[in-house]
């Protein structure tokens, strides 16, 4: 068994595009109209035959209130791993990136977390060695 895919609910899907491929570096992997809505993935370049993001609209009743709570307790409904969370941490900064917390150890990951701009929080998570 393995993972296939993987939703994170945004508020814009056109809004959640740009900001996964042009600023998180994401590659779209599918693109199908669903009536109002369209079935849309990205995948890691360095892994396109890997797991797929779905891009899921919010659009269900219990959606928007789920989102609002994780914010602000602070929960990030995904994590990413990277090789440099520091390094990261700068690139995304100077693309604009809100993160909410700065790269931080924690035993043997260091982690960040940003604001994805629709909605979610997500961490970027080093792993050490």
């Amino acid at each position: 068994m393995r993972i296939k895919l993987a939703t994170v609910f945004v508020d814009d899907q056109d809004k959640a595009l740009r900001f996964y491929t042009e600023v998180l570096g994401f590659v779209k992997k599918s693109d199908t109209p669903l009536g109002e809505y369209r079935h849309l993935t990205v995948v890691s370049p360095e892994q396109p035959e890997g797991s797929s993001l779905l891009l899921e609209p919010d659009a269900h009743r219990a959606v928007k209130p789920f989102k609002a709570a994780l914010v602000e307790d602070g929960v990030p409904v995904a994590r990413f791993a990277v090789d440099d969370v520091h390094g990261e941490f700068e690139r995304l900064s100077r693309l604009g990136v809100r993160f909410v917390q700065e790269p931080t150890a924690r035993g043997p990951v260091t982690i960040a977390v940003l604001d994805d701009t629709c909605g979610n929080l997500i961490q970027l998570t080093q792993h050490h060695r």
